[in-house]
């Protein structure tokens, strides 16, 4: 089944089920507070099986404490896609278990 671009509507309602995501630009984007260094770490590396799993990839930054990602789809020209809220919810049921904020 094709993937299709969601319109702003669609995204705006997908976002309001995902509290600290937000739009930007062309993605959805969020930012998490960990620990430490290491439990950031470990959660970039759980994010990175998730994206391996769903053949789905985003923009993952690590910083000291934090990982921030920021996802759209590329094979729809880098429209936001059914397929980018699929990644950020199993991300938002992983995080509590880093310790992410």
């Amino acid at each position: 089944m094709p993937v299709e671009p969601l319109s702003q509507k669609e995204i705006e309602d997908r976002l309001a089920e995902l509290p600290g995501w937000s739009l930007d630009g062309d993605r959805i984007a969020r930012s998490y507070r960990l620990p430490s260094h290491f439990a950031a770490t470990a959660m970039v590396v759980h994010i990175a099986q998730v994206q391996e799993e769903l053949d789905h990839h985003s923009d993952c930054t690590l910083g000291y404490n934090t990982v921030s990602l920021t996802v759209n789809t590329h094979s729809v020209g880098g429209a936001v896609t059914e397929l980018d809220f699929d990644l950020a919810h199993r991300v938002e049921k992983l995080a509590p278990g880093h310790g992410a904020h």
